[in-house]
């Protein structure tokens, strides 16, 4: 018999319908667990899409489940919380921002991590993305970012019996993902056009609401386009380098027509990474058209509200193009901005008369923003290195590019069981003033037993969920029922466990520890102090040198020596990367320096009480304090990179054998690691608001987008 409701109340359907298509949800345990206890097996299968989820039940299905889990109080919780979150005014951006209520900033980025559901990320570009939306919620910053819809989006991994890498696509349908079409003001169907020599390219517009921050996805397959372009937006990095530019066409200047058509005029913009930098180019247009300036005049004006951060020093990670290319997709810009090709080429070159210099984004980027970041205290001094000819008049030190540290989000990241914790010892709604130093204070007082305890139960929970994955890896490949039942008790959890997991390029080493076998094996297997290692990532699917790395690392694992010692979990996702983060005992991190801008993973096993163990490079240069973690190396770089891989892998060995492996295992009489304990908690107490998103929106807020939006009540100008 159906269930009847008073028709101004509404159902528990309806309200988590309405919960499901605000991201809000994903950094919320309580909500998360709610959405869980409705069908924990369709959760787990369903990817933890909420969407997905609530198809499988009607209203009057849902209420009866509702009322066998006693949900009810909990749903109408959850939903209350979520109506005020979005009402509230009663933010840290409410006396912050300034004029940016009126006039927003608008982030542009190829990529954002914001959910495992959601597969328009790669790596850690996008999940800094993500977090960086998720905290502009939190802070309540005026903001709204433009990316793309990438409907097959970043290829999923699976490892053959040899070893080897093989990359599958799945189609994603919008109506199964929190995203809705975006209408023009007036109700009508929104399309996007993007002029180029070779015809118009076409996109409609997504929304996606990452809580109060709404983000918009362009998508250019729609019946407008020619087949060519309707897969266009079909894959994350996939392509030629004519697919990447038109992919960048509509990213930028898409993504600032599109705006422009919502109506949305904001005062700054802020390009993370130079892939969006066409979005300055269509902005000075705009200029000129409108208001009547000259190119000179309108890039001085567009300069001034632009930001831009710089994400890394390797050279591949730089967009470039040939004259042709940009002939091809910038002449009707150009030719509105009155400039003719070697102009335009001018804009994207270092040296604006070497005609045999490519157009770079990132260098267009640079001359059309007035502020410019790296993402690391020493990320910061290579870029002033690195892009010194673009101001040859600077010394080094003077070249204006700075840094912001990259942080991550400290709810999206922190195991549950971790928060409880934090909750007892913290002041009051810590979470929402996490990026100040002194909420971190009363982690100290946390008593030695129930951190290790607790951390002991995330390590637990990883390596259930590592087991159950690998079970999946060899039922694929046909194993036998003895060896299933083998990988079924793989992973000690009374042993130390090492984490490593990321991009599989060559720079950051994942083999470092591969270089002396016979070490190794000694390490892992002593009977007193065993050590197990568990890896994961994807290598780029045009890289076959990152291949050739996880191939080896993958095929390790079944080395007699290392069996049952070293695990490759498949298909590195936002998912298995929460499980690892928040379990690992160790998170191993060897780039080569100083190639890693910054490097964020960390950050978050830092939050969940694992240590680092890692090169000085990136964030951990600026972090490592001797007693928060281990560090590799010296941080001195020596001019030959052979010999600086076997500085650092020998001195990775000896901090392993004479410090790490011997703290873990050094116990009081209660099994207690105290000084392993001790430092887990002078690290969350000193990193863990400074490597936060919260912090880093905070800084991005006060030091680049007011002052672009020219809401600062005092500048003083320094004499020369």
């Amino acid at each position: 018999m159906p269930i009847k409701k008073l028709s101004t109340q509404k159902t528990i359907h309806e309200k988590l319908s309405e919960l499901a298509r605000n991201l809000w949800w994903s950094w919320q345990p309580e909500v998360v667990s709610v959405f869980r206890e409705i069908d924990p097996v369709s959760w787990s299968m369903l990817q933890h899409n909420p969407i997905l989820l609530l198809k499988e039940y009607g209203p009057d299905e849902l209420e009866i489940r509702a009322r066998e889990e006693v949900l009810h109080a909990r749903i109408h919780e959850a939903y209350r919380r979520w109506r005020e979150y979005m009402t509230s005014d009663d933010t840290w951006a409410s006396t912050h921002t300034g004029v940016l209520g009126h006039r927003p900033a608008a982030y542009f980025s190829a990529e954002f991590g914001l959910h495992e559901s959601l597969r328009i990320y790669s790596g850690g570009l996008g999940l800094l993305a993500g977090d960086h939306l998720k905290s502009a919620s939190d802070l309540g910053v005026p903001l709204v970012a433009v990316g793309l819809f990438y409907y097959e989006g970043y290829f999923s991994q699976t490892i053959s019996p040899e070893g080897w890498q093989q990359e599958a696509y799945n189609l994603a349908q919008p109506q199964d993902l929190p995203i809705s079409e975006t209408l023009a003001p007036d109700g009508s169907k929104l399309l996007i056009s993007v002029p180029t020599r070779s015809g118009p390219i076409f996109a409609r517009v997504w929304t996606v609401n990452v809580g109060r921050i709404p983000l918009y996805l362009l998508d250019s397959n729609v019946p407008e386009n020619k087949e060519e372009d309707r897969r266009l937006t079909a894959r994350l990095y996939g392509g030629d380098q004519r697919t990447r530019i038109r992919q960048e066409m509509l990213l930028g200047i898409g993504g600032v027509k599109a705006l422009d058509a919502l109506g949305i005029h904001p005062r700054v913009f802020h390009m993370n990474e130079g892939h969006s930098a066409f979005a300055s180019l269509e902005l000075i247009r705009m200029r000129v058209r409108n208001d009547g300036l000259d190119f000179s005049a309108a890039l001085r004006e567009v300069a001034a509200m632009g930001v831009f951060t710089t994400h890394t020093p390797v050279e591949a990670g730089h967009d470039r193009f040939d004259g042709g290319l940009i002939g091809e997709h910038l002449g009707p810009t150009a030719d509105e901005l009155g400039l003719n090709h070697d102009g335009i080429m001018g804009m994207g070159r270092v040296d604006p008369h070497n005609h045999g210099e490519p157009f770079c984004m990132t260098v267009l980027a640079f001359k059309t923003s007035r502020r410019a970041n790296a993402v690391s205290n020493l990320h910061g001094v290579v870029s002033r290195r690195m892009w010194r000819n673009l101001w040859p008049w600077r010394s080094e030190e003077e070249i204006p590019i700075g840094h912001i540290t990259n942080g991550v989000h400290v709810n999206t990241w922190l195991a549950p069981q971790m928060r409880v914790l934090y909750d007892r010892v913290l002041p009051l709604n810590w979470h929402v003033k996490s990026g100040t130093p002194e909420v971190w204070a009363g982690i100290e007082s946390l008593s030695a037993g129930e951190i290790w305890e607790t951390h002991e139960a995330l390590k637990n929970r990883l390596i259930n969920h590592a087991r159950l994955r690998l079970v999946r890896q060899a039922e694929r490949h046909k194993a036998t029922a003895k060896e299933i039942a083998k990988l079924q008790q793989i992973l000690d959890p009374q042993h130390l466990l090492i984490g490593f997991a990321r991009r599989f390029a060559p720079y950051k080493r994942a083999d470092l520890i591969l270089r002396d076998l016979e070490q190794l094996a000694q390490i892992i297997a002593d009977a007193e102090q065993p050590v197990q290692f568990v890896f994961a990532g994807k290598a780029h699917p045009a890289d076959n040198h990152g291949k050739e790395i996880l191939k080896r690392i993958h095929n390790l694992a079944h080395d007699a020596r290392f069996a049952g010692r070293v695990v490759f979990l498949e298909d590195y996702d936002i998912n298995l990367a929460r499980h690892l983060v928040q379990g690992v005992d160790v998170w191993l991190n060897n780039p080569r320096r100083p190639l890693e801008a910054s490097g964020t993973s960390g950050q978050k096993v830092v939050l969940n009480g694992g240590l680092n163990l890692s090169v000085l490079d990136g964030w951990w240069a600026e972090a490592f304090d001797g007693r928060n973690g281990f560090g590799i190396g010296n941080g001195l770089i020596h001019v030959n990179s052979e010999i600086q891989d076997e500085r650092d892998a020998e001195s990775l060995m000896t901090v392993l054998q004479k410090d790490v492996i011997p703290m873990y295992y050094r116990r009081d009489q209660d099994g207690l690691p105290l000084e392993w304990i001790a430092r887990m908690k002078r690290a969350v107490r000193t990193l863990g608001w400074r490597f936060n998103a919260d912090r880093m929106v905070m800084d991005y807020v006060q030091q680049t987008y007011v002052p672009a939006a020219g809401s600062t009540s005092s500048a003083m100008m320094v004499m020369p």
